[in-house]
């Protein structure tokens, strides 16, 4: 599954910021559907809309993922009502904790991971960067700490579940959709 990772996309500027119009797009309707649903416990949900900053990060490089991540917190959060509130604060904390494993992730491109891993990494630094903000804005003392393996090992699970489907996703869109591939 590491043969998405081998290359960005070198697209026409309108081309590509089309694309992270689209992406980012479905981004935040994938964000709020999965708001609507019930997660499995306190603020966790998979984080399906991250398959769209995946795609980005994967055609587009790291500042087309940090666009679609982006645009989806601060679109999502007007879309729900929640802009400023601590649920905005975890999400922009998560992405920029996902958005700071990739920036890393880019400085290795030789690394051999593939889709799953490159998702499964992000995932862990997404959970990791929200304990830290619920920690500092809301909880206040290490007692959050208790729950972190339970965390993590639902990050863990999503950002496999996230790697497939990104996978999957840029399957489809290599063979049917000109978009995602070189002009």
């Amino acid at each position: 599954m590491s043969g998405h990772v081998s290359g960005y996309l070198s697209i026409p500027p309108l081309r590509r910021d089309l694309l992270i119009a689209y992406l980012a797009a479905a981004a935040v309707t994938v964000h709020v559907l999965e708001a609507a649903l019930p997660g499995p416990g306190p603020w966790f949900k998979p984080g399906l809309a991250n398959v769209f900053a995946l795609v980005a990060f994967l055609r587009l490089g790291w500042r087309g993922a940090m666009a679609v991540t982006l645009m989806r917190i601060l679109a999502g959060s007007l879309a729900l009502g929640t802009l400023f509130t601590p649920g905005f604060f975890l999400s922009f904390f998560g992405g920029c904790g996902a958005l700071a494993m990739l920036a890393l992730l880019r400085m290795i491109p030789s690394s051999g991971l593939g889709v799953v891993g490159i998702s499964l990494l992000a995932a862990l630094a997404h959970m990791a960067a929200q304990i830290v903000a619920a920690w500092l804005l809301i909880i206040g003392h290490a007692g959050i700490l208790a729950a972190l393996p339970w965390f993590l090992a639902g990050s863990w699970i999503s950002g496999v579940l996230n790697g497939l489907l990104t996978y999957l996703l840029l399957e489809h869109f290599d063979r049917h959709h000109a978009l995602l591939t070189e002009p």
